[in-house]
């Protein structure tokens, strides 16, 4: 297939795994596979980290649990979105935990459990600032209260989310650890007692102290990007994906040739220019054309103008590529390397903006 790769190194997914555990006192590691593994394929992912040890993983949708099930993925899966009731027959059949989100997804295992004799495993979540989904932490006393006096709702979790423990400052995450330890109190007070307590992200991993959980849910720091600069950046990661399109054509131009649309871009010199079979519609970011690069034979070299939808074009200067030779643009290969972080912090976006933009017409080509 002539177009852009996605070569998934699962050897550098297991090692970054291994440091990230280490880096949390060896605490087990929810791995966050949503999103198809932040753009890098959940079922192969999953299948690397379960026979690596890892035995639990969280997704967003119902669907996603359900493909890793059919994948034969048999460790504990928690679904992050707003539970729907009309589901609830496909989470228990499918071994999928829920979330309890609003006081009336509470309300509604109840009756269902009523009726059925059974409802999915849950953890409770609680919004602690994110202002996303979780119950409010006034509500938080009434609805332990209910749990105890409904055995036969198996809430084998608590959680929250932090909104800024990948920043410098970190006095709000601190706010909001100190309001979901005003909530583990109530639980305490009330006799309840949760299996699976879990606060941190990649940026609490890093940033903040664990010994109030007994679970990490980690997502980018596994695929070997650090969720910003604010962070200590001193675990030896390696990107787990290689980004990379062949050169499909050249063409020898004089100086003051305009390139790509708007005419943006004048070649300075009499130079050779690329053109690389990848483009945004492949999740290659568009903005990155200003001052980005990309990497051939241990050299970087610019981008010619404004990213097409299916090609883009590179300035080689004095180099002569040979067509049908691949560019890396993301990832490392041994001489080239280009960081994920690195760019979205040019263009002013986030390596999971990146990540899970990365699809189109990728081929995704899974080494171990």
């Amino acid at each position: 297939m002539i177009g852009p790769k996605a070569i998934i190194h699962l050897d550098r997914l297991k090692t970054n795994y291994d440091l990230v555990k280490k880096q949390v006192g060896n605490k087990p590691i929810m791995a966050v596979v949503k999103a198809n593994g932040y753009g890098h394929g959940s079922i192969a992912c999953a299948k690397a980290l379960e026979s690596h040890g890892c035995d639990y993983f969280s997704v967003f949708t119902i669907d996603e649990g359900i493909e890793l099930r059919r994948a034969g993925i048999k460790s504990d899966i928690l679904v992050f979105s707003r539970m729907d009731t009309a589901r609830f027959a496909e989470a228990i059949n499918d071994r999928l935990t829920l979330n309890i989100s609003h006081v009336n997804d509470q309300s509604a295992l109840i009756s269902y459990f009523k009726i059925h004799g059974q409802c999915p495993k849950v953890h409770l979540k609680v919004d602690t600032g994110m202002t996303r989904l979780g119950i409010d932490i006034n509500d938080a006393a009434d609805m332990i209260e209910q749990l105890n006096d409904n055995p036969g709702i198996d809430c084998e979790g608590i959680y929250s989310h932090f909104a800024t423990a990948d920043e410098g400052d970190l006095s709000y995450a601190y706010e909001q650890e100190s309001k979901f330890n005003s909530v583990l109190d109530k639980a305490r007070n009330r006799g309840y007692t949760f299996k699976y307590v879990h606060f941190s992200n990649s940026g609490a991993a890093l940033n903040m102290d664990q010994n109030n959980y007994n679970i990490i849910r980690v997502g980018m720091l596994l695929y070997g990007a650090f969720p910003s600069d604010e962070v200590p950046m001193d675990l030896n990661l390696r990107p787990v994906m290689e980004f990379r399109a062949p050169i499909v054509a050249l063409r020898n131009v004089s100086s003051g040739t305009q390139v790509s649309y708007g005419g943006v871009y004048q070649s300075d010199s009499d130079t050779h220019i690329g053109v690389i079979q990848c483009g945004f519609a492949d999740g290659f970011p568009r903005a990155w054309y200003e001052s980005g690069y990309v990497s051939y034979r241990g050299n970087k070299f610019k981008i010619a103008g404004r990213i097409c939808m299916d090609q883009f074009m590179v300035d080689f200067k004095d180099t002569v590529p040979t067509e049908g030779e691949e560019v890396l643009l993301i990832g490392e290969n041994g001489k080239d390397s280009i960081q994920m972080e690195t760019i979205a912090k040019n263009i002013q976006l986030t390596p999971y903006v990146i990540a899970t933009a990365i699809g189109g017409r990728t081929q995704r080509i899974y080494q171990d």
